[in-house]
């Protein structure tokens, strides 16, 4: 945990008058707030995590747990988590923390800069001792999150080893929803889909993807854009990504909310995750020195 003094110094060297600031967030979290006239939002360097993004004139866009914990080493439930270098379990490594280790790690702040009538801030993370007991590999990961009528999410890998890295990764997005159950998600009509709730078989989507029970589903080979609809909260929610070959689409329902002592039993009604990846079969090669980058774009339109 970053003390208040250097929350402080982070604050004069980054800071943007009446635009952003880095502040102490939950748990005594360094935060970085943006206030515009375009968009506010929030982003946390403990784990590059944005857990706000409300634009002008609209209701905040991602959903957050009431119950999340804030303290170092623990996920911040909500928001968009990033899952890195794996996504799930770590198939050779049943005791390796969930969805891989930085979205539990304090990342350092880059930058923080206008960039027309929005905000761009970005964060890094790299290979280190604490890393490597997990994966051996030496990287450096960048999450630049610009906050403005749409909400731009990049993560840029850097292969800074080597060797070749094979890795997964998602932007694990969760959009408030007025009722999950009214909600609708289009754009995956007649694609193949692994049900992770069903021993991951494959299936494929036929129409809209509703919410009637619990849903984990990985979308195969999927590049165009999907939009949430909201009838309850009279919005669309779309989002277009480049570099991503698999979509996600997750919601609890009732009873594995009730496991998740930081959701709470009745939060699932409240959230739908769409989560911009490339996981299992679709994961990413990079060879020594290069660079991949995988983005999403959020857009809010009125219903």
């Amino acid at each position: 945990m970053a003390t208040g003094a250097t929350i402080a110094e982070l604050d004069r060297r980054f800071g943007i008058p009446g635009i952003a600031q880095v502040v102490e967030g939950n748990g005594g979290l360094p935060l970085v707030k943006i206030a515009t006239p375009a968009a506010a939002g929030e982003m946390y360097l403990h784990g590059a995590h944005v857990t706000s993004w409300k634009p002008a004139a609209q209701q905040e866009v991602l959903f957050m747990s009431t119950h999340s914990l804030w303290k170092d080493g623990v996920a911040i439930r909500g928001g968009v988590p990033i899952c890195f270098p794996w996504f799930g379990d770590k198939a050779d490594g049943p005791h390796a923390p969930a969805h891989g280790f930085v979205r539990t790690k304090s990342w350092q702040l880059e930058s923080i800069e206008p960039a027309g009538n929005a905000v761009t801030v970005s964060m890094f993370t790299a290979g280190d001792e604490s890393t490597k007991k997990w994966w051996p590999a030496d990287f450096r990961l960048l999450h630049r999150a610009t906050f403005g009528p749409q909400l731009v999410l990049e993560l840029v890998v850097t292969n800074t080893g080597p060797t070749s890295l094979r890795f997964e990764e998602a932007m694990h997005a969760y959009h408030r929803v007025g009722d999950a159950v009214k909600a609708r998600v289009s754009g995956l009509d007649g694609v193949a889909y692994l049900d992770k709730t069903d021993s991951y078989r494959q299936k494929t989507q036929h129409g809209d993807v509703v919410i009637e029970s619990e849903t984990d589903r990985v979308y195969l080979n999927t590049q165009h854009p999907v939009a949430l609809q909201d009838t309850v909260l009279h919005r669309q929610i779309e989002v277009i990504k480049e570099n991503s070959l698999t979509t996600v689409v997750w919601n609890p329902w009732v009873e594995k909310s009730r496991s998740l002592s930081d959701l709470g039993e009745d939060q699932w009604k409240q959230m739908l995750c769409i989560e911009t990846s490339n996981v299992g079969n679709f994961a990413v090669e990079l060879a020594p020195g290069r660079q991949h980058m995988m983005k999403a774009t959020v857009r809010v339109t009125e219903l």
